[in-house]
Parts: structure tokens; sequence; C-alpha cells
């Protein structure tokens, strides 16, 4: 990027969710480069200071009240240095498996609509007065939402109602001068995703997911998924009858 864009976006901040590892902080570090004033959320203060050039906002998603202290905070931020916020990237969330379906884990689906959704709306309450007009907000969802998957009950419900979120608050939002993005990436190697212990094909770097966002994020796209040849892939295979989706994605009974 040249010298003159970075200047042109030294007064552009963007606050990103989630910042101390992976994806988050992945796009911490590129719209740091691209000359950005990048607030880098999380509840790791320690990893969010080695991020250099971004200003740490540390706080727990899962508490509205740090939210409220963090936009405060923001706030004074913005209008201290003069600054415009363009972009929120709501980037936090957890997975976690429904291991036996007969003996639903109830607390643990709890858990996982509470990180991925709930707190998505605390986020919104407090951080989307604050964007400019022409400014964007990012929603993370999963391509896991294209079909259904064994074990994903919790996971795939918190990323659907993400999609559906993000659908509606576009409309309402467009009058008001503000876009909205969801995010649905495919496999990316992240801490998140090691814990995996299937086959993640296609799987791309946190860098690779991170340089597909912000140019989605740029340009305005209603969805950013990548990547492209899992993503289509995965769109193709939900027209397919339910009876032949089902038929392939049911896993097998184990052998006695």
């Amino acid at each position: 990027m040249s010298a003159s864009m970075k200047q042109a976006n030294s007064q552009h901040a963007v606050l990103i969710t989630g910042a101390s590892s992976g994806i988050g902080l992945a796009l911490a570090m590129q719209y740091v480069a691209e000359g950005y004033q990048v607030f880098a959320c999380g509840r790791n203060a320690q990893r969010l200071n080695t991020i250099k050039g971004a200003t740490p906002l540390v706080f727990d998603i899962n508490d509205k009240h740090q939210i409220e202290k963090a936009a405060e905070q923001l706030t004074h931020h913005l209008q201290q240095d003069n600054l415009t916020l363009k972009m929120v990237i709501l980037n936090a969330g957890s997975c976690e498996y429904i291991n036996n379906p007969v003996q639903f884990d109830g607390a643990l689906f709890e858990r996982v609509i509470q990180t991925n959704v709930i707190s998505m709306g605390y986020c919104l309450e407090n951080f989307l007065p604050l964007i400019a007009v022409n400014g964007r907000v990012g929603l993370m969802s999963s391509s896991a939402t294209y079909l259904p998957f064994p074990k994903a009950e919790a996971y795939g419900a918190s990323k659907a109602a993400v999609n559906y979120l993000a659908s509606s608050l576009r409309l309402d939002l467009k009058v008001h001068g503000i876009g909205v993005s969801v995010i649905c990436p495919g496999f990316v190697k992240t801490p998140l995703t090691d814990k995996n212990d299937f086959a993640m094909p296609m799987q791309i770097s946190a860098d690779k997911a991170a340089t597909a966002i912000m140019h989605g994020m740029q340009t305005g796209k209603s969805e950013i998924h990548f990547p492209k040849r899992f993503t289509y892939l995965l769109k193709l295979m939900s027209c397919l009858p339910s009876a032949v989706i089902n038929n392939m994605l049911t896993p097998k009974a184990d052998k006695a």
C-alpha cells in the first residue's frame, strides 16, 4: 500500500473482537499494516499488548457491563484522537459439539448460543451507535450453515442465528448508511480448529482468511465466504434433495 493511502486510513478506526488469536489477531495485524487505527478486543491483555500499533480494549464479550465500559473507552479514544469508526468486526466466538444427542447437553447449548449470539447483541447495542455513516459491521458466521453437520447442533444453530441477524440488520441499517457483512469461513487454522479431531478439507491460514475478510469489507460484500472452492461446493451440495443430504452426512453407526 502507498504511503498516501496509509495516511488516508490513519484517521479511520477498526474495532475487532476476538483479536488475541486466530482470525482476529491476523485481522488486527493486517489492518495496522494498512494504516488503520485498530482497537483490538479480547480477554487476554498480555496477548493484545503484543499487537504493535493497536490499542487494546480488554473485556469479556459475555459480560455486558464490561462491553459497556469498553464502549465508553472507545468513545473517549475516538473523540480524543478525532477518529472515525469505519468498521466493527464481531469475530469472537466459540465452538463446542454435542457428542451424545440422546443425552443432549443443554448447558453446552446455552454456552454456545450465549457466546456466539447473545453477546453479539450486546456488542451491537454498544458499538453500532459509534459507527460512522458509510461504515460497515461484519458478523462472524460459518460455512457450516450451508449444510447440517453431525454434532453441530449448538454451533450450527448459533451461526444460523447470526446469518438471519445479519440479513435483517442489513435492511434496517441501510437507511442509516451502515452496511452489514456476514462472514462465512470454511476451515481456518486457528487455536479453535486445532481442537478438532476430524478432517478439515481445504483448510487455509488465518492470514489468508483475514485478507479475504478485509477485501470483502472494503468492497461492501453482503456475504464474505472463503475459500471459494470449498464454500461453493457446500452451496452446491445444499441444493440436493434433503434425503440425499441426510444420507451423505448421517454418521455411520459404530460396530458392536
